[in-house]
């Protein structure tokens, strides 16, 4: 738990087209992994670290999607909330379309959904209250770096560079997809009216936001092999999913 008052927007819209015929007929972010869907595993680091609501823009196959969400509104310790964008609106679109996520709250966290990972909110959330700057990028270290928007920090912490999918990679730091904004700087990121938080909105914080390296699990489940790598993994990480599996 948090003392922080922390809404947060999760990233869910997208078509998950590499992952068809699977997303056919289900939304990408819930794809089941050990017989649980992928949005469950951030429902639940959502509510350990206490938010107070949740909100997940709902796109491709809608009320697929709306059915959970309205199940996840009864059963969660949270307000779950649906953002509906008839035409996707992009990672910073989605965001100023839900500006008033940023009212009556100190921070707003900002997840794309279609990862997996065992992040802790709330050390992330802690992190992000004992430094200075607005904004707070989780990272990991990745073996591609070309394929992902790279960081470079300096030695407080600080993001001193940031470039989407480099030639040239200077850091294996890479963009987890989870950021830590206070309310002020949201607000701001909304009044920019951008289309892509990567190549459109990371760039101009660069200077005021810190990173913070998370050293355990965070996976894409975008393509076929990389969803089944990660139920491979799952049991071994998650101990719900180890769980089920010796059930």
């Amino acid at each position: 738990m948090t003392s922080s008052r922390v809404n947060a927007l999760v990233l869910a819209g997208g078509l998950g087209t590499r992952l068809r015929p699977l997303t056919d007929s289900l939304p990408k972010c819930l794809v089941p992994i050990c017989n649980r869907a992928l949005l469950d595993f951030w429902m639940d680091a959502l509510e350990a670290v206490g938010v107070s609501e949740v909100r997940i823009n709902n796109h491709h196959l809608p009320q697929v999607l709306r059915q959970y969400l309205q199940r996840a509104d009864r059963e969660r310790a949270f307000a779950v909330t649906e953002a509906f964008e008839p035409g996707l609106l992009g990672s910073a679109g989605t965001v100023a379309a839900n500006l008033d996520l940023a009212d009556d709250t100190d921070v707003v966290l900002v997840i794309y959904g279609d990862n997996l990972s065992d992040v802790d909110l709330a050390e992330l959330v802690s992190f992000h209250a004992a430094h200075s700057d607005p904004v707070t990028m989780l990272l990991f270290r990745t073996e591609y770096p070309e394929k992902c928007g790279i960081a470079e920090l300096d030695n407080d912490g600080r993001v001193t560079a940031f470039v989407e999918k480099p030639q040239h990679p200077k850091s294996d730091l890479a963009n987890a997809g989870v950021y830590a904004i206070d309310a002020s700087v949201y607000r701001e990121i909304a009044a920019l009216n951008a289309f892509d938080f990567g190549f459109d909105v990371l760039p101009t914080l660069v200077g005021r936001m810190r990173g913070m390296s998370w050293d355990g699990y965070h996976r894409d489940v975008g393509t076929p092999e990389s969803l089944q790598q990660a139920r491979n993994d799952a049991p071994g990480v998650f101990p719900s999913c180890a769980e089920a599996a010796r059930a």
